[in-house]
């Protein structure tokens, strides 16, 4: 074999390398969802948001909730009958409020039990889907986000706020336009909110909550921990199952050429034989 040979068989060998282990990861998340799902007798769906690197040119693109998530969701619940419970393990910073709703709607709507699992974060979209849920199962650090409507950069209750404060003869046309989009937003969002709660809450928790959540009470990025969700009066638990966690490993952020995050990848306990023994 002469050199060219081997050059090309090396090109070959490497394109075809991330194909290989793509197929590899992807059976290993079927065989764990198999797993699960016999394990809890439900149908556990999957929405995983990770940021992805173009394969060519390098560059990362963020993943977020679009149409195609709803009309997959919708999917999986359509093949499952309306009495099999639903488990949806969510990680994602949220996305487009009309594919969200999409999905919160279809799952609010089934007749069992409804889980959402959150391993590590799921923010606005992200957390208007959870709100659907009968329970959400959160890890002790995961953090779910307001939904209050953002228009562009700007979130829509600091829009309405600014122009409240001036006399309308000083805010621009275009503004002007902006706050009222803004005002449709608020109350859009808020209404669905409060839909959506009434599966696990009572229509006056649910209106608090909605109104909470939706308002602008706090910055879009605002980290609603576990215990600070239990505070709110949300229907929220920390017993998260192992191999939920176990499927997030199979969701591999894209290799970059210098790791930010580095450590020997293997359980470590406490070494007990060099502690001092009573009476010693």
């Amino acid at each position: 074999m002469d050199f060219g040979q081997i050059f090309w068989l090396f090109f070959v060998l490497s394109a075809l390398q991330p194909v290989i282990k793509q197929r590899l990861l992807e059976n290993s998340r079927q065989r764990l969802l198999a797993r699960l799902e016999r394990q809890r007798k439900s149908r556990v769906i999957l929405l995983v948001h990770r940021q992805e690197t173009m394969s060519l040119l390098g560059f990362p693109l963020m993943r977020y909730i679009d149409i195609n998530d709803s009309e997959d969701v919708i999917r999986a619940c359509v093949m499952t009958d309306p009495e099999v419970p639903l488990d949806l393990v969510l990680h994602t910073p949220g996305g487009l409020v009309l594919a969200a709703t999409q999905i919160a709607r279809a799952i609010r709507e089934r007749k069992g039990k409804v889980t959402v699992f959150v391993p590590h974060y799921a923010m606005s979209g992200g957390t208007l889907i959870a709100l659907a849920a009968d329970e959400i199962v959160m890890s002790s650090h995961a953090v779910l986000g307001p939904v209050d409507p953002q228009l562009g950069q700007y979130p829509a209750a600091s829009l309405l706020k600014a122009v409240s404060r001036k006399p309308v003869a000083e805010v621009d046309d275009q503004t002007l336009i902006l706050a009222d989009v803004a005002e449709k937003a608020l109350v859009q969002v808020r209404e669905s909110a409060r839909e959506l709660l009434t599966r696990s809450q009572t229509s006056e928790k649910a209106n608090e909550l909605s109104e909470l959540l939706s308002t602008g009470t706090w910055t879009h990025d605002f980290p609603i921990t576990l215990d600070v969700a239990r505070r709110l009066g949300l229907k929220v638990s920390s017993e998260m199952p192992a191999e939920i966690l176990q499927l997030m490993s199979l969701y591999p952020q894209p290799v970059r050429r210098q790791p930010s995050v580095e450590y020997i990848p293997t359980p470590r306990h406490a070494d007990r034989s060099t502690r001092p023994q009573n009476g010693g």
